[in-house]
Order: C-alpha cells, then sequence, then structure tokens
C-alpha cells in the first residue's frame, strides 16, 4: 500500500513539474550562464522581481476571490434553482450544491491566481522601477508632476489599475456563478430575482469597481499628456481644456456615482443605481468626445496658432529633451568658393581619408580575396579609426567568421566540437586603391598578416555576430584553427569562457536544454570541458541586461594586447515621457547611456555609462549595484575607438529636422522645415569621415549627415557628431547661408548625369558586360567650402569582383571623373595638390604615400595638363568664358616651361 501511494504521489508531482521543465532547465542553465560571467547578482534581482511580482499578483488576486468565494459559499440561501437534466426536473439542495460549488469556486480561484501570477510576472521591470525610482528635478508643465513620476511610477500604477478592474470584474462573474448555483440568483420569463444578501455583496463590488475606474479617470489625465489627441501628437488646447478637465471631475463623481449606485444594489432599486451610471457614461462621451470636438472645431481652428502656441512650445522642448536634441550647438557655417590647392594640401588628414570604399562593394571584395575557405564568411563592414604607423587614419574592417551553415560536412562533432571559431579579421585603408582598383590591406590573411603597426595575436573568435549556437571546447578531440598550405592547424581553448561540464548532472542538464543526447553521451567531453553559448554578442548582452535597447550594428575593435574586442552601443528608453513626440514602436526617450564590450575569445562582457547625467542609467545603477562601469574605467586602448552611434544620430536627425525649430510660430509654419536628402529611393545615412572641423586645430574623427530644405534639393545645414576624446557626444548643426544656393547632394548627382563624357562612359561600361555601382555620395566640408565625392565600381555581370575604378568629384560648378581621387582634385584645382599615385596591390601602407610632387618642367606638366583637363570640362559645359580663362593660363604655364 505503501509503494502505491508513494508511486500515486510520484505521478502526481511528475504531472505538476512536467509543465514547468523547460523552464526550470532554462532557469539553472541561465544561472550558470550569470554565474559565470560575474552577473549573478542581475541575476537574482531579477528572478526575485519576477517572483515577487508574480507572487504578490496571484496572492492579491487569491485573497480577494477566495474572500468572496468565502462569502458567496456561506451565506444561507432559500432552497430553489431548478436544473432540467434528460428533461427530468431535479431541484439542486442548498446542502448539495454547497458540497460541489465550494469546492470548485475554490479550485476557479486558484487557476484564476495562477493565470494572474504569470501575468504579474511580466510586471518585474516596472516594479523595480517603481521601487527605485528618483526625481529628474525637471516638472510637466501642465499638472507640474516631476518627470521621474511618469518614467518609473506611472507605468506600475497602469498595470496595477488594469489588475484591480480585472480582480473586480472577475469576481462580480465569479460570485455571480456561484450565487446562481446555489439558488441565489434565479432566472425567470419576468426577469432575474436576486436575494437580498447577494445583492449587499454584488452592492459592495460594484462599490470598488467605481474606486477603480476613478483611478483610472486620475491616470489618463497623465496619460493625456504622453499621447493627446492634436494635431502635433500631444496634449493640446482642446486636451487641457475639455478632456483633462472631464477626467478630474469624473475622478471625483465616479465614486460618488458608485456608492448611490451601490445603494441601489443593495436596497434592490434599480432604477437608483441605473441613473448614477448613465451621468457618468454621458459626461465621458460629451465631455472626451462631443464638446472637445466642438470645441476643435468652433474656437481653436480658426484660432490654432495662438491658442497652441503654449503647448507647441512644451512639444517642442520635451521632444527635445527625449532625444537629446536640446544638447545641439547650432554654428552658422558661411560656405565660400575659394577653395585652393594650397587649401588642399593644408588639409591632408581630411583628403587622405575620404572614404572611398562602400561597404556592400567592399563586403563583397573581401569575401572574394580574404574569406580563404568557403566555412568562413564577412557578415559586415566597420568603420573606425587608429594610428597607423604615426598617422591618424580611418579605416574599414571586417571579422572573418565561422559560417556553420557553409561547413563541408555538418554533423554533431564537426558544428559542435571541432569548428569553433572564426579566424582574424581583414582591415584597410578608406581610400587608398591599387592599380588593379581593389583595397589595400593593413591586416590581411589566415593566420593575421599585418602590413603595419597593428598586431593581431589572439585572432580566435568564440563570440560574433554569426556565433549563434552552441559549442564544447577542452574536448578530448583538437579544435580546428586554420587552413596551412600542408593541412591544417589545431588548437585548444585557453580561455575562462563558458560554463564548465564537470559532473553528469551539468551533463544531463545541458543535454535537456539544447536537446541532444549527445552532451550526455559523448565521451569526448571530459571534466575540463566547457560549453559555450549565448556567442551571439547581442544576444549575450541582451540577456544579461534585457532592459537596454541594443545598437544592431556592433564593431570590432583591435585592442593594445592584439586581442580583439566587441563593442555594442546601448540605448535607455521610455515611452512615458509627456509632451514628446513618439517613434513608430511608442518609444519617446532614448538616450545612448551605455558602452558595452565583449571580449570575442573569453565572452567577458562589461558595462560603461557614458552619460552618467542619465537619469533611467542612474536608477538602472541603483537596481543593479555594480552593473555599471564609469566610461573613465574603460581601458585607454578601447576607449579611443569608441564612436557615436551612426543609427542614433540618424533617428536624432530625423527628428531634428523639424524640431530644430525652436519658435512655436515658426515650427508651425513650417517656415524652416528640413529633410535628410534622398538618392534613389533611399535617405542618406551618417556617415563617419576624418577632418578638421571649423576653428579647430585637428582632425578627428566624426559623423556627418547634410539636410536640405523641405521638398528643395539645395543644402540648408549638416549635422555632425564628435567621437574623439572629450568632444565625445557634442553634436554641432552648421547652418548654410539662406540667401544663395549651395548646391545639394541630389543636384549633384543630376549634375553627373548630365555630364555628357560620364554619362557617356557609364553607358559604355554597362554595355561591355560590366554592371557600374555608384557608390555613396559623400559631403566633405574642406575649410569653408564643400566637395561631394563618389567612388565608381566596376563588376562583372554575374558575380563579379568589384573594383573601384573611377572617382567623381564635384565642387561649385564642376564636375570630374578620373581614376583617382588625388588626380580628380587636380584637375580641379590645379597641379599644386599632391598627388598619391595607385600602389600595386600589397604595396605596404604608407609606400604610395610617399611620393613627391615631381620637381621642374614636370610638376609644370601635370599643372598645364590639369589645366587643359578643366579646360575640356568647361567646353562640354558650354561656359566659354571659363573655356577662354583656362587657355589663357594654359599659355601662361606653357611660356614658364619654355623659359
Amino acid at each position: 500500500m505503501l509503494k502505491k501511494n508513494r508511486f500515486v504521489a510520484s505521478l502526481i508531482l511528475l504531472a505538476i513539474l512536467l509543465p514547468f521543465g523547460s523552464s526550470l532547465i532554462a532557469l539553472c542553465t541561465d544561472w550558470l550562464f550569470f554565474n559565470q560571467t560575474g552577473y549573478r547578482e542581475v541575476f537574482l534581482t531579477n528572478l526575485t522581481a519576477k517572483y515577487l511580482s508574480a507572487g504578490g499578483f496571484a496572492l492579491a488576486f487569491l485573497l480577494v476571490t477566495l474572500t468572496n468565494m468565502h462569502f458567496a459559499n456561506r451565506i444561507q440561501l432559500p432552497q430553489r434553482g431548478v436544473f432540467s437534466l434528460g428533461g427530468n426536473l431535479y431541484r439542486l439542495k442548498n446542502d448539495e450544491a454547497a458540497k460541489l460549488v465550494a469546492p470548485l469556486s475554490i479550485l476557479a480561484s486558484l487557476l484564476l491566481a495562477f493565470l494572474a501570477g504569470k501575468w504579474g510576472a511580466f510586471q518585474w521591470q516596472n516594479l523595480l522601477l517603481f521601487t527605485n525610482a528618483v526625481k529628474v528635478g525637471t516638472a510637466d508643465p501642465v499638472l507640474g508632476s516631476d518627470l521621474g513620476f511618469y518614467l518609473f511610477r506611472l507605468p506600475l500604477l497602469e498595470q496595477l489599475r488594469d489588475f484591480a478592474g480585472a480582480v473586480i470584474l472577475a469576481n462580480l462573474a465569479l460570485s455571480a456563478v456561484v450565487y446562481y448555483l446555489r439558488g441565489g440568483i434565479a432566472l425567470a420569463p419576468r426577469g432575474a430575482g436576486i436575494d437580498a444578501k447577494v445583492q449587499r455583496h454584488l452592492a459592495i463590488l460594484a462599490a470598488l469597481f467605481s474606486l477603480v475606474l476613478a483611478a483610472g479617470f486620475a491616470l489618463a489625465g497623465y496619460r493625456l499628456l504622453i499621447a493627446g489627441h492634436s494635431s502635433f501628437q500631444a496634449a493640446g488646447y482642446t486636451d487641457v481644456n475639455a478632456r483633462l478637465l472631464t477626467f478630474r471631475v469624473l475622478t471625483w463623481l465616479t465614486p460618488l456615482a458608485g456608492l448611490v449606485c451601490a445603494a441601489g444594489v443593495w436596497k434592490g432599486r434599480w432604477r437608483l443605481c441605473v441613473v448614477p451610471a448613465a451621468l457618468v457614461f454621458v459626461l465621458f462621451v460629451a465631455g472626451v468626445g462631443v464638446f472637445p470636438g466642438m470645441l476643435q472645431k468652433f474656437k481653436v481652428a480658426p484660432n490654432e496658432l495662438d491658442l497652441e502656441a503654449p503647448y507647441l512650445a512644451n512639444y517642442i522642448n520635451f521632444t527635445r529633451l527625449g532625444y537629446g536634441l536640446d544638447r545641439i550647438e547650432t554654428v552658422p557655417f558661411d560656405v565660400d568658393q575659394r577653395l585652393s590647392a594650397s587649401d588642399i594640401a593644408a588639409n591632408p588628414g581630411t583628403v587622405k581619408n575620404i572614404r572611398l570604399w562602400d561597404h556592400a562593394p567592399l563586403l563583397k571584395t573581401y569575401g572574394q580575396l580574404q574569406q580563404i575557405r568557403t566555412y568562413y564568411k564577412f557578415f559586415d563592414v566597420d568603420n573606425d579609426r587608429y594610428q597607423v604607423n604615426g598617422q591618424y587614419t580611418q579605416v574599414m574592417l571586417s571579422p572573418r567568421e565561422l559560417s556553420y551553415g557553409d561547413l563541408p560536412s555538418r554533423n554533431w562533432i564537426n558544428e559542435h566540437l571541432i569548428f569553433t571559431h572564426g579566424n582574424g579579421l581583414t582591415m584597410g585603408p578608406v581610400s587608398r586603391i591599387s592599380r588593379e582598383g581593389l583595397p589595400e590591406f593593413f591586416v590581411k590573411d589566415i593566420p593575421p598578416v599585418s602590413l603595419a603597426d597593428i598586431k593581431v595575436t589572439r585572432p580566435e573568435i568564440y563570440y560574433g555576430e554569426l556565433s549563434n549556437d552552441y559549442v564544447i571546447v577542452g574536448t578530448k578531440i583538437p579544435e580546428f584553427s586554420y587552413p596551412t598550405a600542408t593541412g591544417n592547424s589545431n588548437t585548444v581553448y585557453q580561455g575562462k569562457g563558458g560554463v564548465p561540464i564537470d559532473s553528469l548532472a551539468k551533463k544531463l542538464l545541458f543535454a535537456l536544454r539544447f536537446a541532444s543526447e549527445k552532451i550526455l553521451l559523448s565521451s569526448d567531453i571530459t571534466a575540463k570541458s566547457r560549453i559555450l553559448y549565448y556567442r551571439n554578442v547581442v544576444d549575450r548582452v541582451r540577456e544579461l541586461a534585457p532592459f537596454l535597447t541594443l545598437d544592431s550594428d556592433p564593431y570590432l575593435v583591435v585592442n593594445q594586447s592584439g586581442g580583439l574586442t566587441w563593442m555594442i552601443d546601448a540605448y535607455t528608453h521610455s515611452d512615458r515621457l509627456p509632451y514628446s513626440r513618439p517613434l513608430k514602436d511608442g518609444t519617446n526617450y532614448l538616450r545612448n547611456s551605455v558602452k558595452v564590450t565583449v571580449d570575442a575569445y573569453d565572452g567577458s562582457v562589461i558595462f560603461y555609462v557614458s552619460d552618467p547625467s542619465e537619469v533611467l542609467a542612474q536608477v538602472y545603477g541603483r537596481i543593479y549595484p555594480g552593473l555599471f562601469r564609469p566610461i573613465s574605467a574603460m581601458p585607454e586602448d578601447l576607449r579611443r575607438h569608441v564612436r557615436y552611434p551612426h543609427q542614433y544620430l540618424g533617428l536624432q536627425a530625423a527628428v531634428f529636422a523639424a524640431f530644430h525649430m525652436t519658435d512655436p510660430k515658426v515650427f508651425y509654419n513650417k517656415e524652416n522645415l528640413w529633410e535628410i536628402p534622398v538618392l534613389g529611393e533611399k535617405p542618406m545615412e551618417p556617415f563617419y569621415t576624418v577632418m578638421k572641423l571649423p576653428g579647430e586645430a585637428r582632425e578627428e574623427y566624426i559623423l556627418l549627415l547634410p539636410f536640405t530644405p523641405s521638398k528643395r534639393d539645395n543644402l540648408a545645414a549638416w549635422l555632425t557628431a564628435r567621437c574623439d576624446g572629450a568632444n565625445y557626444g557634442k553634436i554641432l548643426a552648421y547652418t548654410f547661408p539662406r540667401d544663395r544656393l549651395i548646391y545639394g547632394p541630389k543636384q549633384i548627382d543630376a549634375r553627373i548625369n548630365q555630364d555628357a563624357f560620364i554619362s557617356q562612359q557609364l553607358t559604355l561600361w554597362n554595355q561591355r558586360g560590366s554592371e557600374v555601382i555608384r557608390g555613396s555620395m559623400l559631403v566633405i566640408p574642406i575649410e569653408k567650402s564643400l566637395l561631394y565625392v563618389q567612388p565608381l565600381f566596376l563588376t562583372a555581370d554575374k558575380g563579379g569582383l568589384p573594383e573601384l575604378r573611377r572617382v567623381i568629384v564635384a565642387y561649385g560648378d564642376q564636375v570630374v571623373m578620373e581614376e583617382t581621387l588625388e588626380l580628380a582634385l587636380q584637375r580641379i584645382f590645379g597641379g599644386k595638390a599632391e598627388q598619391q599615385p595607385a600602389a600595386p596591390a600589397g604595396t605596404p601602407p604608407g609606400a604610395a604615400a610617399a611620393a613627391a610632387p615631381l620637381p621642374g618642367n614636370a610638376g609644370l606638366g601635370k599643372e598645364a595638363l590639369a589645366i587643359f583637363q578643366k579646360a575640356l570640362t568647361l567646353q562640354r559645359q558650354g561656359d566659354w568664358s571659363g573655356y577662354g580663362d583656362q587657355l589663357r593660363k594654359l599659355e601662361e604655364v606653357l611660356k614658364r616651361m619654355a623659359r
């Protein structure tokens, strides 16, 4: 008998635990992951919050429901309630009903409480924000509440309102069912008959529900400031003077109406409970819908600018606050057309770092030149800057990751024990090309070969953008490292990444987690083996800090010791900032407050706060003590590679295009609305470049994006974010004069298309089995002038190797196309600009740059050639006056050569 009871108990326990089996396994393996990465306190904080939240909501629901069920099952009721079963009438007595209804109601209460707990578990982040809230120090302009209330307290309060309403309605429905089954509520053709004791119970629930409605109306006033009904998606004149007033009245009127309605239910006077409910409903419809509509139509619309001006000012100020636009400094930029060869020569750092290689063609070229084996893959190209042989140089680099889908033989041992990591990277300058039109390299091949003073000593990439499955290292099977001329080179993992599989229990746990019995049965796995999972760097960081939004473009850095480190930008965000313009997903507050580093070899993750004044980062720092480190604690060799995220600047620019106008009247009339230029079908994206900003002494790494006026093609401004040193994060908006034409990207693109010589060449190339790829149009400010640069790539029609064959440069009214950037600049500015001839493929970087201008008649000959080519350009454009001027200049140069 005892064995039988044990067997039954085991079955019951198994039935209870089985639905939670996968969750328990994931919980255990996640605990091991957090413990190994050093963030177990984060795991415990989150887990505690989830269980407290789930338990609190479940317990609250259960207590309220069981209290209601206690009274619903204990109240003495008359014997009534006739049920038809099989065509016969059967009268269910009170004592018989109690035996059935009471346990069923308790079971229903437990089930509903469990569902409430599951819902409550999702509120753990709101709970943590609520309990660690701080004051921002800025109040909303209408209700006067600190912004900390909106960001940290309002989200949980809104969930509590919804929860309370659900609890009351669920208890009302459950109590009604119990009373019906027990005979307290009888349905008849003439209507329902309700016992007096039942009426009192339902009256109390009705009164409580009115309190929930009142709380909802109070919170609706705060929500109105976040998402109003005005034309500018925030609380306008009608919202504040009609809807908000209605919500305030309803906040106090609803409980009074609820008490009257409850009294009517208590006494069975149904008209008494209908009238106050109808009054609240009518007031709600009239005060939130009808009256505001009339007010908007007959008062606001005819006087919209005057009446909405203060609310537009709030909208502008808080939107700028929400996206950090209030930190942007506007600087007038007086463009001139006096750029000369000497100016070009005086800005070598800018000219030598003009990016000629586009991401897509370069990624394809890297894949064909440096992929080495089919199972390697270049997933993305990143842009960065390094000190290369003593020069500040902009580079493009791409990690060589392992592509498991391209393995020659796909089986469990290959995918999880042998092929475990990628190897090295390819890096080169952004502007140098070989004579064959191919990129130059600073780092290439496997193992990494460096042609500069950048050394890669730890090239293995165990954690990357393509690494999306687990691997096991330290097994009896050697890991594949890289192919050689005579075979393969193997390696043994020496890092501390991953979780040790040093027990049978862990083997079983991971076998269940990854649904693979081979982990449990493999004899190649030893006590020294380690399992590496969450190897995708974005997934890895998201698992550790799910409250952060992560940038989709991680980039790789070669650190000082020769290792590889991923850098990821992380954002704090909210959808509760009042008067801020929301994005498509509802977010109306977004800040790039955190930088994350992930070691590509051992997977160690470190979070750094780049904006310590940001309030959400401060609160998360309180929630997770020790999670964030100050940016000053980042190693200097990594801090030199921190960059402003281009996706974030693109988002800021899209908002700033309208919100640079801070005067409500100007904003309303859209007098100075900007747009991001569109080439083809896509808007331009911010691009990194090295240049000397106006008034600065030296070149620096910046992010740049131009603006054009709305529905116009000329330039209006350019936005730049600084990335280096103490200037990191400073954003400047350089505005152009509005009284003269400054060519924009679309106009330059049209002039390129209209140039007879260029269009003829493009047509010829496209007809010879090749495809012309026009690269990105770059706007390069030099001194007080603007250069436009666009590279041209040639590739075979069917998957050819993209080669950089021409560079188009536009300045003022001149458009030229040459084999190199230096030649194009010489054609425009004469022969005084230093030419850096294209080097043969494989030439060490810097060797070509050492070539000096040719002396004597050779230098004059180059100047004469440049003038002649410029004269031809003017002739094609029909500028005969300019053509004559160039001929006179050519004559002078020829006379000097003759002398």
